[in-house]
């Protein structure tokens, strides 16, 4: 099977309205609450900085972000969000730093609070360590 070429994905742009996001993702971004709509636009942004030709596809109904055979899922819940597929053998040291917010089966809950005590800075290295497999 041959991989799917993608328009790039725009960090600066609005996932919910960016037509090289998967339609799917678009409805589930659309769909998230303002209180965390502002913490997955953060995370966009950062995936898309940490990795420009990452795409997003839904996956375990939840956006996913791909880049080569490597995959963060992303899911947006009550307490904010929660990312699905990393491993602390790539994440850059982020769960040693945070283990307060690593749950069971390979879990890292976010809410917004917690985020904002974490600099983008930190987030993007997680993110390109995660995606870099």
């Amino acid at each position: 099977m041959q991989p799917v070429e993608h328009a790039p994905l725009d960090p600066a742009g609005d996932p919910a309205d960016d037509p090289a996001v998967d339609a799917a993702v678009r409805a589930y971004v659309a769909a998230i609450p303002g209180h965390h709509r502002a913490l997955y636009d953060r995370v966009h942004r950062l995936v898309l900085e940490a990795h420009p030709r990452a795409t997003a596809a839904m996956s375990y109904a939840m956006p996913s972000y791909v880049v080569g055979g490597s995959r963060l899922h992303v899911g947006a819940w009550k307490h904010g969000l929660s990312f699905y597929g990393w491993s602390e053998a790539r994440d850059a040291g982020f769960a040693a730093r945070h283990p307060e917010l690593v749950g069971s089966k390979g879990t890292i809950r976010l809410d917004p609070d917690a985020a904002a005590g974490i600099d983008d800075d930190e987030l993007r290295d997680f993110f390109h360590a995660t995606l870099s497999g």
